[in-house]
């Protein structure tokens, strides 16, 4: 049997099925555009703070990440579907307006949730890079190394979002804390 015995899925041969990996690609795009616009709107939010100085460079690392997937979507002759970017834009903004408990200012549940979603997004996106990575073997315009790169950086990504999510989440579920400040 070919494969991983786990599974039973046998690997992979031949060469990627480019309309499904412009679909894929299209997909992670819209993503990435949500991404972009949650990483810049928390890092806004929080400016000033020990979140928002973490966060910064994080969000700035997520635009250059979103860019990435733009270059890598040229070198395979993906077109973008602009619908899709749209879609994730729009995706993004509407999730902002939801009830938090407050009507007029953000409850501390706003950056918990908007921390869970940006950390969602992050894995996300490492899964593409995953993906990406293992068709370099049978695609030569995708660049190895970019990949782990930015497999390493999304990691880094995790771990920074994760830290401050888990600290948010304290913070703004225990009493004690709230009332104190």
């Amino acid at each position: 049997m070919n494969g991983p015995a786990r599974s039973g899925t046998p690997e992979p041969t031949g060469s990627p099925d480019m309309k499904l990996l412009g679909i894929y690609l299209n997909d992670h795009l819209a993503g990435a555009t949500a991404g972009t616009q949650r990483a810049g709107h928390l890092a806004r939010v929080s400016r000033g703070s020990a979140l928002g100085r973490a966060l910064g460079p994080v969000a700035a690392e997520i635009d250059e990440d979103r860019a990435a997937l733009l270059d890598i979507m040229r070198n395979l002759d993906v077109p973008v579907r602009r619908y899709k970017v749209w879609a994730g834009w729009a995706a993004e903004k509407a999730g902002r307006i939801k009830g938090n408990g407050r009507l007029v200012r953000r409850s501390p549940l706003s950056t918990v949730l908007e921390l869970e979603a940006l950390r969602l997004g992050v894995e996300g996106k490492a899964a593409g890079w995953a993906t990406l990575r293992r068709l370099t073997s049978a695609d030569e315009r995708l660049d190895a190394a970019q990949l782990d790169t930015l497999l390493d950086r999304a990691r880094h990504q995790q771990d920074t979002v994760e830290e401050w999510r888990a600290r948010a989440a304290e913070a703004a579920l225990r009493t004690a804390d709230r009332n104190a400040a």
